[in-house]
C-alpha cells in the first residue's frame, strides 16, 4: 500500500511541479558532455582526457561528448579497466517521450515497484558478541533442492547491503538473480530489526557503525573460506560499506566492492533534507518499522519526539543523539536555549559514522556507479568528492547523465546474459530478462579487478623465480585469501565455533 501511494504522489508531483523538458528527458546535458555516438570497436571505443587537474582523469568515448565517464587517477589498474570493461562504455539511457527518461521516476519504479523474483533466500540468523542479531539471506535459485552450500565451495560470495532503511528493492533482487546466474553465492546482510530479524537488545546500528558488518564477514569467511569475496552496496547503504573498508583497511577480506548510487557526505545529506514526497515516504517507512519496538525502545529514547519527527534528520537524532532529548526537555522546564549542545552532539555523532572518515585506509578497488540526475542524492557539484577519485587509485566513478537513483534504465534492457563472463564459467540460467547495465558493469568490475590481480601476483612470482628467491609458495597463500589482505587479521573477538552453532538451531 505505501509502495502505490508513493508512486501516485511521484506522478503527481512530475506532472504538476516539474517543466516538461526535465520529465521527458529533453534538456541538454551540456554540463557533462554526454551524447550518443554509434557503436565502434573496443580499440575505438575510449578515450582519456584531462580534465585540468592534478592526476585527475575524465574517460568519454569517440573523443567527445558520451552518456558515461569515467573518473579516476592515472593508473595501471585504470588502463587495464579501460581495456577490459566494455560495459562502462556501452550505456544507451532512453531518449524521448517515455517515463523511463525521468530519474525521479525511475527512482521510484526501483524503490517501490513489486518484482516476481525467481530467487528465495536462505535465512542465517548470526548472534553477536553483544548478544545481538543480524541476518544474512543466501540467495538460491527456486528450483535448488539443495539448501545449503558446501563449504568447500570455491564459487565467489557477492555479500549484498542494502539501504539503510532496510528495504529490500527490486534492485536487490535483481541483483541476486544476475549474480546466481554467474556462478556468485549472494548473501543480503540484514541490519538489527530490519526484514524480521529480531531486535534482541536496546541496541540499534548506527549509520556507520561497522561492527556488525565486521562479525558478519568473518562469519563468511569461516563459511566459505575457499571463495573469493565481493561487495556492493545499495543507496544509503553505501555509507555501512565505505565505513567497513576504511575501519579495516587490508584486512577487510574483500577482494573488490561497488556501490551503486551511494550518498558520501552524509551529514548534509541528512541536514539538507530532501524534496517532500521522498522524505515523508521515507520517515513513514522508518516509523512504520520502528513501531513494532515502540515499548522497548521507551527505556532509551523518547518514543514520543521519535514518532513525531517529520524529517530524516529527526528520526537519526531520535535514535542516537540522546543528549539532544535531554537537552529538549531542558527547554521545556527552564526555557534555556541548548541547541548548541544539540549541534555538538549531533556533530560529535557524525565524526564516528561519516563514510569518508577513514578513506584513506581504503584498501581495494571501489567502483561508484552514480546519475546526474539522481534525486536522492542530489546536486552532482555538491555532493561528489570528484577530487576523492581524482587523488585516490583505489576509488573509480562512473557517472552518467541519466539513472535517477539505483535506476540506469537502457534502451535494450533486455539483452542477453551472456554478455557479462561468468565468475566460475558456468552459468545457472536463471537470468530470465537479462541483466540491467549498472549489474553488467559491477560484476564486470569483478571479474576485470580480479584477472588484474591475478595476473599481477603471477608477474611477481615469475620474477622472484628469475632472481632466484623462488614464488610458488606465495602463490598458493594468495589463492585463500583476499587480494587485499597485507597484515595480520585481528583475532575474532568472540567463540565462531558457538555462534555456528548457534545459528544453525535458529535458521529458517
Amino acid at each position: 500500500m505505501l509502495g502505490w501511494l508513493l508512486a501516485v504522489c511521484a506522478v503527481v508531483l512530475v506532472i504538476l511541479v516539474w517543466p516538461g523538458n526535465t520529465y521527458f528527458g529533453t534538456d541538454s546535458q551540456a554540463d557533462l558532455g554526454m551524447s550518443q555516438q554509434p557503436s565502434r570497436s573496443a580499440a575505438e571505443r575510449w578515450r582519456v582526457s584531462d580534465r585540468g587537474t592534478d592526476g585527475g582523469r575524465a574517460v568519454s568515448s569517440d573523443g567527445g561528448t558520451a552518456a558515461v565517464r569515467l573518473v579516476c587517477k592515472p593508473s595501471a589498474l585504470a588502463n587495464y579497466l579501460l581495456q577490459h570493461c566494455r560495459t562502462f562504455s556501452e550505456y544507451s539511457p532512453c531518449v524521448g517521450w517515455t517515463w523511463r527518461t525521468s530519474g525521479f521516476l525511475q527512482s521510484v519504479y526501483e524503490a517501490c515497484w513489486p518484482y516476481d523474483s525467481p530467487v528465495q533466500f536462505v535465512r542465517d540468523n548470526l548472534q553477536l558478541s553483544d548478544d545481538g542479531l543480524v541476518a544474512l539471506d543466501w540467495a538460491v535459485p527456486s528450483y535448488q533442492k539443495r539448501r545449503r552450500t558446501s563449504s568447500h565451495s570455491t564459487s565467489p560470495v557477492l555479500l549484498i547491503i542494502p539501504n539503510s532503511f532496510g528495504k529490500i528493492t527490486r534492485n536487490v533482487l535483481k541483483l541476486c538473480e544476475a549474480a546466481l546466474s554467474l556462478g556468485y553465492l549472494p548473501a543480503v546482510f540484514n541490519r538489527r530489526s530490519h526484514n524480521g530479524t529480531p531486535l534482541t537488545t536496546l541496541k540499534l546500528q548506527q549509520f556507520g557503525d561497522p561492527g556488525d558488518l565486521r562479525e558478519a564477514v568473518r562469519y563468511i569467511r569461516y563459511r566459505q573460506p575457499a571463495g573469493r569475496l565481493y561487495a556492493v552496496s545499495e543507496s544509503t547503504g553505501s555509507g555501512l560499506l565505505l565505513s567497513y573498508l576504511g575501519e579495516c583497511g587490508s584486512s577487510s577480506y574483500v577482494t573488490a566492492a561497488v556501490c551503486l548510487s551511494p550518498v558520501f557526505r552524509c551529514q548534509s545529506w541528512f541536514e539538507n533534507g530532501l524534496c517532500w514526497p521522498i522524505q515523508w515516504a521515507l520517515v513513514l517507512y522508518q516509523k512504520m518499522c520502528l513501531s513494532r519496538y515502540r515499548t522497548v525502545l521507551g527505556q532509551t529514547v523518547h518514543t514520543d519526539t521519535l514518532f513525531s519527527c517529520g524529517s530524516l534528520r529527526g528520526l537519526e537524532e531520535a535514535l542516537f543523539c540522546q543528549s539532544a532529548h535531554k537537552g529538549t526537555a531542558l527547554v521545556a522546564a527552564t526555557g534555556t536555549s541548548s541547541s548548541n549542545n544539540s549541534s555538538g552532539v549531533w556533530d560529535a555523532y557524525w565524526e564516528r559514522n561519516e563514510p569518508l572518515r577513514d578513506v584513506d585506509e581504503v584498501a581495494i578497488p571501489v567502483l561508484s556507479v552514480c546519475a546526474h540526475d539522481d534525486p536522492i542524492r542530489g546536486d552532482t557539484q555538491s555532493t561528489l568528492p570528484l577530487e576523492l577519485f581524482e587523488t585516490n587509485p583505489h576509488f573509480f566513478l562512473l557517472l552518467t547523465g541519466r539513472g535517477g537513483h539505483c535506476g540506469f534504465s537502457t534502451q535494450c534492457d533486455g539483452s542477453s546474459v551472456g554478455a557479462v563472463g561468468s565468475a566460475t564459467g558456468v552459468s545457472s540460467g536463471i537470468g530470465r530478462s537479462g541483466i540491467s547495465w549498472s549489474h553488467r558493469a559491477l560484476l564486470e568490475f569483478f571479474r576485470a579487478t580480479t584477472d588484474f590481480f591475478a595476473a599481477e601476483e603471477r608477474a611477481k612470482q615469475l620474477a622472484a623465480r628469475r632472481r632466484g628467491l623462488g614464488g610458488g609458495s606465495g602463490g598458493r597463500v594468495f589463492r585463500h585469501r583476499s587480494v587485499s589482505t597485507c597484515k595480520r587479521v585481528p583475532a575474532c573477538s568472540h567463540n565462531i565455533h558457538a555462534i555456528y552453532n548457534w545459528q544453525r538451531s535458529y535458521t529458517r
